[in-house]
């Protein structure tokens, strides 16, 4: 994950639109004492969780759809969440590599219950058929072989899906210079370790090389505490609900910079209050209180990586 760490640094330090305040990290890690959340995964919840080989096919293929709910105001992550898991528990075959490559938006909606053609739903099909054919062809159809053959390396297990499927390859070019992000392939390991509570399959000697996952909830979180300032022209377009184009400068400055202040968050824990935190709790607690504060202005773009 040093090319993540690295490269975000680049963005910061190079930003047009985005400000990562000093003053505003010390500030917000002054009023975090106590409220940082041991990782707790809900699989008696929203998530399907059987402790073995079909957690991590619904986990992959969860996190393989898991983008861009915002177009469709009543559509959430735990619908999808949950949606998947009803599907699986009525259809043990249905994430099965084959049938993944068979996938239609329709029977992807039928399965979700959905009403309506989803967001980036011709996208969300092309990734599942990506997804089949490529666990099929490498990994025995199973996506537990593909997390067993990075032997219990997160920072190998992401690299390993940017390799192989090209739709977690979440890069941008950014002045000149490739930048490496990564939200979902870093957010499969996130909820291996979570899921499986840091054993067997969620067992990795490397989880504090991961960073958070900056989506369209996190950088506004980290905007309301005063880490993330704006310039006054993005402030107006965040603040008007107006697209953020993908891929624009100012799309990858938020995701970048979100990244770099959390680890800048993180290494100021440590020294502060002598606490060794992950930058995944760090991220748990900022997209729940961005859950409770729906009003804020959250920052839109249709991306398969925001």
């Amino acid at each position: 994950m040093d090319q993540v760490k690295a490269t975000t640094a680049f963005v910061a330090n190079s930003s047009s639109h985005v400000v990562v305040d000093s003053a505003g990290i010390e500030k917000a890690v002054e009023n975090i004492q106590g409220k940082i959340p041991k990782i707790e995964w809900d699989f008696e919840g929203i998530h399907y969780f059987d402790n073995g080989p079909l957690t991590v096919q619904y986990l992959f293929v969860l996190d393989t759809l898991n983008f861009c709910f915002w177009p469709d105001k009543k559509l959430s992550y735990d619908d999808l969440a949950s949606g998947l898991k009803e599907a699986l528990e009525n259809d043990k075959s249905v994430f099965d590599a084959d049938h993944l490559q068979k996938f239609t938006g329709l029977q992807l909606r039928n399965l979700l219950k959905w009403p309506r053609p989803l967001p980036l739903e011709d996208e969300r099909i092309r990734l599942l058929h990506e997804v089949g054919f490529e666990l099929e062809r490498s990994f025995g159809g199973k996506a537990s072989n593909l997390v067993q053959s990075c032997g219990r390396s997160a920072a190998k297990l992401v690299a390993t899906i940017a390799s192989h499927f090209p739709g977690f390859r979440d890069h941008s070019v950014y002045k000149g210079h490739q930048i490496f992000l990564y939200k979902r392939a870093q957010i499969f390991a996130a909820d291996l370790y979570g899921a499986f509570k840091g054993q067997g399959y969620g067992e990795f000697n490397d989880i504090s090389s991961i960073t958070i996952f900056a989506d369209y909830i996190v950088p506004a979180m980290l905007w309301k505490l005063g880490v993330l300032k704006y310039s006054s022209a993005l402030a107006s377009i965040i603040e008007s609900n107006k697209e953020i184009a993908s891929g624009s400068e100012e799309e990858v400055e938020l995701r970048a910079c979100s990244i770099y202040a959390v680890e800048k968050m993180r290494d100021l824990i440590s020294v502060k209050l002598g606490k060794q935190v992950l930058s995944v709790e760090l991220d748990l607690w900022l997209w729940a209180y961005g859950v409770q504060n729906p009003s804020l202005p959250h920052h839109r773009t249709l991306s398969i990586y925001y």
